[in-house]
């Protein structure tokens, strides 16, 4: 006897059209049309800042910028799940949850710039900045959930990571001591189907998701194109968290629609066709469908949203070209929390390096680049 197939929750077609799911559907029943229109304009709003920040990078002006085109349903619907006091432990490529949770868009490339060591400051959203080691913000979201329940904090704890993050040991080892004991995590795997050039089928010989159910943890799978699905999974796997029932794992299925980063080609390892074939399914037409088949839309609607996000991209290229270099003494600041002998006379001796001190040496002091 075979198990009963499981389809990924979905609450809106690619054509716009209701799916009727009564579980999923009452989680986002009081979504009416201001608040659909409200996800419209976020999910517009998050690929501008995106394109925008990938032609600045095209131009020069950053030095790198890890695209999140085709991605923004899955970001946006698991943002807008959250509640202030939640905590956000994300990679490097959410982008739209950092404009969701509430982040300036003239510091979303602070430090893709090189202009700092970060983007924000997470005691101010809630959210830690991009993480480029892969995998790692499992385990740190993992421990912070399990501090906050331990402090008596009826929050919730989301971490989000790549398909290829999965198969990192950092992932496997939150997942084990999140299910022995009891943290309040949501693992929110952003399934797009690459990571760089390695395709999904080489990270798991089975749905992503079910990886979860090993460690006895409940896990959905969710169109993550889907924007109102991707919010009602979101939101019920929090609810779990908040209410002391532990983790949950969400895989949403997306696609990445450009490259892993600006530094890579796509083209040297897909094909055409297949990308093709997701731009049919891309979340922006889908929702924007639901909202004309349901008489929401308008041309005055369209400027609105039009302008918004032109609002946010010209912030956005304004700050990033007009970001001051950092004072290459702060090169020291937050490498130790006390005092230390060696790292005092390393930024005496630099200080004395930039002064241009002729008894000095031309060299930087050593463990220091110019």
């Amino acid at each position: 006897m075979t198990d009963k197939p499981a389809y990924p929750v979905q609450l809106v077609q690619p054509d716009g059209r209701r799916v009727f799911d009564r579980e999923h559907a009452a989680l986002v029943a009081d979504i009416g049309p201001e608040r659909l229109r409200a996800l419209y304009e976020d999910l517009v709003v998050s690929r501008r800042i995106d394109t925008e920040a990938t032609a600045l990078q095209r131009q020069g002006q950053l030095g790198l910028w890890p695209p999140l085109l085709g991605q923004e349903a899955a970001q946006v619907g698991s943002a807008r799940a959250l509640r202030p006091d939640d905590y956000v432990f994300c990679s490097y490529r959410e982008a739209a949850v950092a404009y969701c949770r509430g982040v300036d868009p003239g510091d979303l490339t602070r430090l893709w710039r090189g202009a700092a060591h970060h983007c924000w400051d997470p005691a101010a959203i809630n959210m830690t900045n991009p993480n480029i080691v892969v995998g790692s913000q499992g385990l740190h979201a993992t421990g912070y959930a399990y501090a906050a329940h331990l402090d008596g904090a009826e929050i919730g704890t989301i971490a989000y990571f790549g398909d290829g993050a999965s198969s990192q040991g950092d992932i496997a080892e939150a997942m084990g001591f999140a299910a022995s004991w009891g943290a309040a995590v949501v693992f929110f795997c952003q399934n797009n189907h690459w990571a760089i050039s390695a395709p999904v089928r080489v990270q798991s010989a089975t749905p992503i998701v079910r990886r979860a159910f090993g460690y006895g943890i409940p896990g959905v799978q969710v169109d993550g194109n889907d924007v109102l699905a991707v919010l009602a999974v979101t939101r019920q796997a929090l609810a779990r968290a908040r209410s002391g029932g532990g983790p949950s794992f969400i895989e949403a299925l997306t696609y990445r629609m450009g490259p892993h980063t600006t530094a890579d080609d796509p083209s040297r390892y897909r094909f055409a066709a297949e990308t093709e074939l997701w731009k049919r399914r891309d979340p922006i037409d889908r929702m924007r469908r639901l909202l004309e088949r349901e008489d929401l839309w308008d041309s005055d609607i369209d400027k609105q949203v039009t302008a918004r996000a032109d609002e946010v991209a010209h912030r956005l290229r304004t700050a990033t070209i007009e970001m001051a270099d950092p004072d290459p003494m702060r090169l020291f600041d937050h490498v130790y929390a006390t005092p230390h002998p060696l790292l005092t006379e390393q930024r005496r001796a630099y200080a004395e390096y930039l002064a241009g001190d002729p008894g000095t040496s031309s060299a930087p002091p050593e463990g220091v680049r110019a």
